[in-house]
């Protein structure tokens, strides 16, 4: 359960040779291997892209100044936490990015609600950034939104909020409404249908719905959890606490249509609809951190 196929159509263009070659690949084994079709189709859904470790990696960003880098071992993998260095038992505000995302994107959000007193806490998820791993799901966010909850909590710190764009907003309104102790929960840009992401994927690299189907079968199987009990519709009555959407009308990559229902499942939930910044550039306008600042504190 991924926001992968929007990854790749960012990363690749329809013309991409590797975009050829696969389609290619899984279509042959389609037909030659079905079961290895559905095996390969799975592994490619749960592949980041762009993958981890790239440019921006390779040399320490000048931005981690002044923060605490910490890697903690989860499922075999890891996270990467990042945390103002000398921070102090308080409230924080967990800051988590979309898929293919890193924790540099998040920069401009934790500046933002420093100032307003919150300690941020930005965390990579496995497979992301500085994080191990070459694979993640949709349900693995949730669950380490939920570990570093837990541990932020053992070291004395109190969940304030939780603040997250894309498929880490999906992780973290699913957390909420399994009882995760946030005060405060902003989705930005969120995606409503894990499901329907698997027909674009399918429909992305040639799958037949047969493939589709078995491959989501899988992954749910894989996972313990039905790709529906991501939806809107099944978290949004099960979160009671102040919610703001934030999605832009021109967003690409998750429809706007999926923030309004979020907006429109969980109880008094605030929407903000921005204009001409699409999916991403709503991590870094002045007038989108103001409102978030100002909600969360």
């Amino acid at each position: 359960m991924t926001n992968h196929t929007t990854a790749a159509a960012a990363a690749l263009p329809g013309n991409s040779p590797l975009l050829g070659l696969l389609r290619l690949a899984l279509g042959t084994s389609q037909k030659l291997w079905p079961a290895l079709a559905v095996r390969a189709a799975h592994r490619l859904f749960g592949t980041p892209v762009p993958p981890r470790g790239l440019s921006r990696y390779v040399q320490r960003p000048s931005w981690l100044a002044g923060w605490q880098v910490q890697r903690w071992p989860f499922e075999r993998v890891s996270l990467t936490v990042y945390a103002p260095a000398g921070t102090a038992p308080g409230p924080v505000a967990v800051l988590l990015h979309g898929w293919g995302g890193h924790a540099g994107q998040l920069l401009a959000l934790a500046e933002a609600l420093a100032a307003q007193g919150l300690q941020p806490v930005m965390v990579e998820m496995p497979a992301h950034g500085y994080s191990k791993g070459t694979f993640s799901t949709l349900p693995q966010f949730a669950r380490a939104l939920d570990y570093v909850t837990a541990r932020l909590q053992q070291q004395g710190h109190q969940l304030q909020a939780v603040v997250a764009h894309s498929l880490g907003a999906n992780a973290a309104a699913y957390a909420l409404s399994r009882g995760l102790p946030a005060q405060r929960l902003v989705l930005l840009a969120p995606p409503a249908s894990p499901q329907e992401y698997t027909r674009h994927f399918a429909r992305m690299f040639g799958l037949t719905e047969a493939t589709r189907a078995a491959m989501q079968r899988r992954i749910e199987a894989h996972e313990g959890v039905l790709m529906a009990e991501f939806e809107p519709d099944a978290v949004g009555p099960r979160i009671h606490v102040p919610t703001l959407v934030v999605h832009d009308r021109a967003d690409r990559i998750n429809r706007f249509a999926d923030g309004v229902a979020y907006s429109r499942a969980i109880a008094d939930a605030r929407l903000i609809a921005t204009e001409r910044l699409g999916h991403a550039k709503m991590l870094t306008d002045d007038q989108v951190l103001a409102h978030v600042a100002r909600f969360v504190a």
